[in-house]
């Protein structure tokens, strides 16, 4: 009950906690899903993805975990993220953990990064420069910061080959992912890459990791699975989690509109199941790429 009652009390991050309802109805709004289009969401992609993870961060740790992704290294990482409670959060968890010397985390916009010319000797994104509203800008940023003769790898969320923009149920499919991750657009696996040439990376090596999987990518999602060790994802862990979150809304422990939160995250959910099943989508592209010398 304490992990629900910390979800509830953190949903809506950095705002107010009174403008969580109005905040996830603009949000929706700018989806297709909700009759919203691609043009505006690439206009207005730092509101919207900032209201993302202010929305969401909270679920996700609940579902998730605490550590995004991956462990970390003895290398100095520095985060660079526009979502003004990740970055509080980030710290937190950091300092908590004794990485705050190696880990620092910077509030700015990956399409006008600030830093300077030449600044890393490596930069790396997972599950992040999708939420791009041009990917052939944010790769050139990524390229400027970037030291010459250094790389650059990266988990995308792609389109594949199968991705038919004339089927309904594909572009259907597509806007569900969107609404539900925040993203303004999504691009296929050639875009990616010409996109990485033309900001004048040399592309060393690609691989969609979905392709030989031994276990399908969306299995922790698809809600026919039964899990007791990742309970809380499952089908009947969902309506439970929904239940709770419904119900302290309604006793005003949380906020006015984390019912309609959890319920986005859902159709994020059903999107990328449906993404996966009829292998339009994959979220396991993989690139590594060099800025010649």
């Amino acid at each position: 009950m304490s992990g629900a009652l910390d979800l509830a009390f953190a949903v809506g991050g950095s705002i107010d906690k009174k403008g969580v309802k109005s905040a996830v109805e603009q949000y929706e709004n700018y989806h297709g899903y909700f009759g919203g289009d691609e043009e505006t969401r690439k206009a207005n992609y730092n509101d919207m993805v900032s209201k993302y993870y202010d929305l969401s961060t909270s679920f996700y740790e609940y579902g998730w975990g605490e550590s995004f992704h991956f462990a970390n290294s003895f290398a100095s990482i520095t985060g660079l993220c526009n979502c003004e409670y990740q970055i509080r959060r980030g710290k937190e968890l950091n300092q908590l953990a004794g990485l705050s010397e190696s880990c620092n985390m910077v509030m700015g916009d990956f399409m006008k990064m600030p830093f300077p010319d030449n600044t890393f000797d490596a930069i790396y994104a997972i599950e992040a420069t999708c939420h791009a509203p041009d990917v052939l800008g944010c790769y050139k940023e990524i390229y400027r910061a970037l030291k010459p003769g250094q790389c650059f790898a990266a988990y995308e969320w792609c389109l594949t080959d199968h991705f038919d923009p004339t089927n309904e149920s594909h572009q259907k499919t597509k806007a569900l992912i969107e609404l539900g991750d925040g993203l303004p657009d999504i691009r296929t696996t050639n875009q990616c890459l010409e996109a990485l040439r033309l900001a004048g990376f040399e592309v060393v090596w690609a691989k969609d990791f979905a392709l030989d999987s031994p276990v399908p990518w969306y299995l922790p999602l698809d809600p026919r699975r039964l899990s007791m060790t990742s309970f809380r994802l499952t089908a009947v862990g969902r309506v439970i989690t929904k239940t709770i979150v419904k119900t302290l809304e309604f006793v005003h422990l949380a906020p006015e509109g984390s019912g309609i939160v959890s319920s986005v995250l859902e159709k994020a959910a059903e999107g990328l199941v449906e993404g996966g099943r009829k292998e339009i989508f994959t979220p396991n592209y993989f690139f590594l790429a060099r800025k010649p010398l």
